[in-house]
């Protein structure tokens, strides 16, 4: 059966292990192999708290949304409202340009935070949402269903 959970939180840090404790719930009930529930988790936990860097940095109120799907795979889409060249700015950078002492600590932030997701994550993908304003973060695991 097909199942969706929306997870919407105020940009606070402490709202990020909440999001990290369902997604890896959603994760192991829609069957993503106990071994990669580590990799979801940090994954999670770090698009999560790239959104919400960016909404403080900007100082946006509006909610961080996080959508789980079971569709064939295990879907994670994390949505900021921040502008979306802030969201974008570094995500095509590569890990080494990232050390760059020219760049600023919230330039890091989000490009670290990109880094660390490609580590953890084999099917990821960053864009502008549909609005024009703010990013979406997908993540793709494999589920692998019990007859």
């Amino acid at each position: 059966m097909m199942s969706t959970v929306r997870l919407s939180f105020s940009p606070a840090p402490v709202h990020v292990r909440t999001a990290r404790l369902v997604g890896v719930a959603v994760a192991r009930r829609a069957g993503v192999a106990e071994e990669l529930l580590d990799e979801v988790r940090l994954a999670i936990g770090e698009a999560c708290t790239r959104a919400v860097a960016l909404h403080r940095q900007y100082g946006l109120p509006d909610l961080v949304d996080v959508e789980m799907s079971d569709q064939g795979s295990y879907t994670v889409r994390v949505i900021d409202r921040a502008p979306v060249e802030a969201g974008l700015g570094l995500a095509a950078l590569p890990p080494d340009e990232l050390a760059d002492e020219s760049l600023t600590d919230e330039a890091l932030t989000t490009g670290v935070g990109f880094a660390l997701l490609a580590g953890f994550v084999e099917d990821l993908s960053v864009r502008p949402v549909e609005m024009g304003i703010g990013t979406e973060v997908r993540m793709v695991w494999p589920v692998g269903r019990k007859p």
